[in-house]
């Protein structure tokens, strides 16, 4: 572990923290192509022309295609001092001059130099093209170092000369004494750095960069403030995140509110574990398989990028607005201040949209989030958003601010599902309290603003129904075939098939039964199957019930409804006397019925079912002219599990009065 540089070296050498692009590798050393390379890139990174606290030069090691090579090449240990005065006897050439942080390290027991070239608080710098070349200024461009004024970037440059980020200007009105030292070390531990063994605590906060030497004495800088002290509002008045939780309706009262502070990555940490709370995990088990598909309310790598987002990029400088997370129980909102620095545009924000390569608004803040692996690399955040609701199924994020950039707010819709639920708990509430208007009104507004909400138009079908609006209910169906999803239309279509029949009109119901959607999960074809039983369309039934395939193998009650269904098919055929075809269905569907029958028998299930399956068989077997002994014997299991069902005994004696 290093004890030069902060950073944790396995995670620089893995590209873990650091992005790539900030990262420059050099299999070999050689004075005359390699010297002026590392020369020119020192420069480029001391420019730090996006604000992203310069980057690394790594010597002895080889990036190919994206990825660093193990083991590393490797340079002779003989050599890394005559390298590292060739470095800094030429950054003297640079202009002003610029002296990056040497630290020799060992990877797989091979020698390299990395160099940390931090940005630069006197920037622009100028560096020579080659040995006795002009002085030009230089820039990174992704992971390469190019010429700032043939690139066009020379404006950009010249606009940053000797502005410094404020999160890495120095606290004119602090003390080093204002350091927590056990958050620090606390800090190194974490992000496994060999800083922490170092005694020296004023070496540490100086190599950390989170102090400077100032006249013979050191001072703070504020991104040590921000992270390393107790209370950073004593500086930053605006440095804390406030949550709100508000209740629904248009009153929006206030149910709960929580202000975390504290170090920055602590306060971050603390606020991420409180929102964890309200994403709650929804899992359903998908057919034939023993694999679950799920949801949460919101996806927790979405509301981290948000939150992390925040903290990045809001401006600490006289800034008195906290960062302010509102739950509301269809949404989430994440505000920061200020808005975006101009030259970002709304539709930048949208999918698939590249953000311009804007300088940051803070450089050391991001770098630290990044070692505590809080925040990924830069631009990665908005896109990550988009992916994780989009995965979890949740509508789509917003981003949006206002035309004088005033704030930066980030609204990330509930799942629809989730609204649904909390529409329904509402709703129930109301009805157990007698306000079932209000209760449709409740569930009709949410069903509005969610109209591929299944779980909310079959609420809705059943509530209309109560009302004996019928045709509103039919209303509710059209629009969800229309905009919802096509694996839970059947779900939606049961419902308004079960709402048909049940206020007396069976040919709507059975018109539905004709044009039912071919997509149709396994539970749900069971569903279907069932209804339509009830309504008398055997034919349909039995087609549902072997759409259902194998579900309803471990189910009792489907397995003697699809036998009954058989029955009433058989006995339909039966009657078709002279139909040699419909003769020898009759028999085929009986010999089915009888054994899905008994495995009615063979399963767990309780004595009602066992009764009924046995008197059922018993009618089966003396369809099929099975032996009298078996028929009898079935009635008879019937009757004993059930003693006072008086039409088991009915049956036994009408069947043997006919044997006579």
């Amino acid at each position: 572990m290093s004890r030069v540089i902060p950073i944790n070296l396995e995670d620089l050498s893995n590209s873990n923290v650091v992005e790539l692009f900030r990262m420059e590798c050099k299999r070999s050393w050689d004075e005359r192509t390699t010297g002026y390379q590392v020369i020119r890139t020192i420069a480029a990174f001391a420019n730090d022309i996006q604000n992203l606290n310069g980057g690394y030069i790594v010597i002895g090691m080889e990036e190919r295609n994206g990825r660093i090579v193990y083991p590393p090449e490797g340079i002779p240990h003989e050599q890394i001092d005559r390298i590292q005065k060739w470095i800094r006897g030429h950054c003297n050439r640079i202009d002003p001059p610029y002296q990056p942080i040497f630290s020799p390290e060992v990877i797989d027991r091979r020698h390299i130099l990395v160099i940390w070239v931090p940005g630069s608080d006197i920037r622009p710098h100028r560096a020579p093209e080659h040995e006795r070349g002009p002085l030009r200024y230089y820039v990174r461009i992704g992971s390469e170092t190019v010429d700032a004024e043939k690139n066009g970037l020379l404006a950009q440059l010249l606009s940053l000369t000797a502005k410094v980020p404020f999160d890495d200007r120095r606290a004119q009105n602090a003390k080093i004494s204002d350091f927590r030292e056990i958050k620090v070390r606390e800090f190194l531990r974490d992000i496994r750095s060999g800083l922490s063994e170092n005694v020296d605590t004023r070496d540490v906060y100086r190599k950390m960069r989170i102090a400077v030497p100032v006249n013979g004495y050191d001072v703070p800088k504020n991104v040590g403030l921000l992270f390393f002290t107790d209370d950073p509002e004593v500086w930053f008045s605006g440095a804390k995140t406030e949550v709100v939780q508000f209740s629904g309706g248009n009153a929006g009262n206030v149910i709960e509110e929580k202000t975390f502070r504290g170090g920055l990555h602590e306060q971050l940490k603390a606020a991420l574990s409180f929102l964890q709370s309200f994403s709650t995990e929804q899992f359903v088990k998908i057919d034939h398989s023993i694999r679950t598909t799920g949801w949460v309310n919101y996806p927790i790598p979405a509301l981290r990028e948000a939150l992390v987002n925040a903290v990045y990029h809001r401006s600490y400088e006289s800034e008195p607005e906290p960062i302010k997370v509102y739950l509301h129980p269809d949404r989430i909102e994440i505000i920061s201040y200020p808005g975006p620095f101009p030259g970002i545009l709304k539709e930048d924000l949208e999918r698939g949209n590249p953000l311009p390569p804007l300088p940051a608004r803070n450089r050391r803040i991001g770098e630290f989030l990044k070692e505590l692996k809080l925040a990924e690399g830069r631009g990665t955040g908005v896109p990550k958003i988009y992916k994780s609701m989009e995965e979890n199924g949740s509508p789509k994020p917003r981003f949006d601010f206002d035309e004088s950039r005033t704030y930066f707010r980030v609204t990330l819709p509930a799942h629809p599902e989730y609204v649904s639920v909390s529409a329904l708990r509402s709703a129930a509430y109301l009805k157990a309290t007698g306000k079932n208007q209000e209760a449709l009104a409740l569930i009709k507004s949410a069903w509005e603003s969610h109209m591929h909400s299944a779980t909310l138009a079959m609420e809705l079908i059943g509530m209309y129904a109560q009302e004996g609006k019928i045709e509103n209910a039919r209303k509710v169906l059209d629009a969800y075939a229309a905009l919802g999803s096509p694996v839970l239309l059947p779900k939606v279509v049961n419902t308004m098939i079960d709402t048909y029949y049940s206020a007396g009109y069976p040919s709507e119901a059975k018109d539905l039964l004709k044009d039912f959607p071919p997509l149709v999960s396994s539970s749900d074809a069971l569903h279907t199957a069932i209804i339509s039983r009830r309504m008398g369309e055997e034919r349909y039934a039995h087609v549902f019930f072997e759409r259902a395939g194998d579900a309803i193998m471990s189910d009792p009650r489907a397995l003697q409804e699809f036998a009954q269904t058989k029955m009433k098919l058989a006995s339909d055929h039966y009657r078709k006397k002279n139909d040699e075809v419909a003769q020898e269905t009759n028999r085929r569907l009986l010999k089915e019925a009888r054994e899905l029958l008994e495995r009615v028998l063979q399963m767990d299930t309780d004595r009602t079912r066992k009764a009924w399956a046995w008197r059922d068989l018993a009618r089966v077997k003396s369809w099929l002219n099975a032996p009298d002994s078996e028929i009898e014997s079935a009635y008879k299991n019937a009757i004993e599990l059930l003693p006072q069902e008086q039409r088991f005994k009915t049956a036994l004696s009408s069947w043997r009065n006919r044997k006579r």
